[in-house]
Order: structure tokens, then sequence, then C-alpha cells
């Protein structure tokens, strides 16, 4: 069985942590770089639901996408909600791991997953990473259709394919309008709008987008003529669990590990229902 830090050492030749962002906190959170690998568990959020099921499961080392500390911290006090999660961890002897803006930038990376979950072929980053002389890594995919789909259609294809969640999709812009090309990004978008604008494509599928910025995207006609889509920040992210999982499947069948990789089902998305209204949008009456 591989050790801690040999695990390690191979994910961070997937996600080399130097690749993620200044603000981002990334790499091990906890675990005895000596300790025996058996059982590794991917999962988005670092919360009590999935480290309950790390350990009934049995894993030894838990992989996330989401940063439990994400700006520090100066108590593990176990009666603090990341305190309980650390003091479980330790108990069960279960190392924790995070991979994020680093995995974002890889190639393949969160984005490649949600264009794979979505059957959406990948023509070229969105952000490309100056680092990268092959023009694979960065931020976002700009993407093609096989064939060409209604703003709606797109939607229905998302929602079906992505992570069932209360929000589902919500759409921006002309349902009816012909899609041809679209540009995703897995977790929060809106930063990327510009960037969205310059690639030209006629729709952006992302998640967390806000209203005002929404707003003046889409009022901005006559630079953006293009749909946006925006799913649970959760459901666009979990693809790159599957993803990864298969990368260090393949890794530990390369090296004769014999790890047992799982991915978490658990839905860590924070919204659990939704009442969807009795009005259709744009029918509403004058006020009062």
């Amino acid at each position: 069985m591989p050790r801690l830090s040999e695990v390690i050492a191979a994910l961070d030749t997937l996600w080399p942590p130097e690749r993620a962002e200044g603000w981002d906190a990334v790499g091990t959170v906890c675990g005895e770089p000596d300790q025996e690998i058996t059982r590794v568990l991917f999962a988005v959020d670092p919360v009590r639901e999935i480290v309950d099921e790390a350990v009934k499961l049995g894993a030894n080392l838990l992989v996330t996408h989401h940063p439990l500390y994400l700006r520090g911290t100066t108590t593990v006090a176990a009666d603090t909600f990341k305190g309980r999660v650390v003091h479980t961890l330790i108990k069960n002897d279960i190392a924790l791991h995070v991979a994020h803006t680093n995995a974002d930038r890889a190639d393949p990376g969160v984005s490649d997953a949600l264009a794979g979950a979505l059957d959406l072929r990948v023509v070229r980053p969105l952000v490309p990473d100056p680092t990268d002389p092959e023009g694979r890594r960065g931020l976002g995919r700009v993407c093609e259709l096989d064939h060409p789909l209604t703003v709606r259609e797109l939607a229905a294809r998302a929602a079906g394919r992505l992570p069932a969640t209360a929000q589902g999709i919500r759409v921006a812009g002309d349902p009816k309008a012909v899609v041809r090309t679209v540009a995703v990004s897995g977790g929060s978008g809106d930063s990327l709008f510009d960037d969205v604008r310059a690639a030209g494509v006629d729709a952006f599928l992302t998640a967390d987008l806000r209203h005002h910025p929404a707003s003046e995207f889409i009022a901005d006609r006559a630079h953006s003529p293009l749909a946006l889509l925006d799913a649970a920040h959760w459901a666009t992210e979990w693809p790159w669990c599957e993803l990864a999982a298969a990368q260090l499947d393949e890794i530990s069948d390369r090296k004769g590990w014999g790890l047992r990789v799982h991915v978490s089902k658990t839905v860590t998305d924070p919204w659990t229902a939704h009442a969807a209204s009795t009005e259709t949008p744009n029918a509403m009456g004058a006020p009062n």
C-alpha cells in the first residue's frame, strides 16, 4: 500500500499547488505522511456529511475541491463546525487534501469535466494560462456542440446531465435563440464576463450569477447577444470528482497500489427546495 506522501505526490503532478491562485488554500490539511492509504473518497465540499461518509466507508484519504479553511482560522475547537470536521478526520486517521483553483486550471480540469458531462467538444481554454506553451490549461473552456440547440434545449440538457439540485438551471436571454458555441466554467463565473464577450460564443454556462452583473451583461445586447445559463455551484463542479477519481485510479493501476477510489454522491448544495413562481416571467400585472 502507498503512503500518504506518495499519493499526495501523485496528486500534485495532476494539480500542482503552485498553479493555484494566490488567495487560495490548497494542499494537505491534515494527515500523517507515513500513513498507509488503501481507500480514497472524492467530494466537492469538506463538510460534516462528507466526513461522516468517509468514516463509514473506511477511507484513509478525503480529497475535496473546496478548501476547509480558505480565509484562515485561530481555532480548531470541536464546538465549531470546521473544528469538528478536523477532530473527526484526525480521530479516524483520515487525511484531507484540497485541489481547488489548481484543479480549475488543470488539463484536464474542472471545466473539462463539466463540458464532458454536457457532451460538449472543448476547443480551447476561456482564459488561457500564459505559462502553458501548448495553450491547453486555463480557466473555463470554449466549446462546440455536435449540432445546434436552442437555449431552452441546452438548458434542458444541462438539467438532465448535471446532478439534480433544488435550483436546476436558470436562463437569461432568448430561450429560442440558437446555440452552436458555448463557454463553460465550473463554479462562480461572472468574473469572466469580459472573456466570454471576447470569445464570441452563443451562450455561457456557469454558476453563482449575481443579479447586477447578469442584468448588465444581458442588457448590453450590442456587444453580448448571448444567453446565460446559471446552474448550482456544487452541480457544476461535481463532475470533476469523477474525472479526478478516474485519474487516480489510472495512477494506482500503473503503480500497482491497488487503491479503492470512490466518488461521493451526497448532495452538499446548500439549497434544499425550490418553489416555482405562480406567475410566468414577464407576465406580471402592474403593481397596485
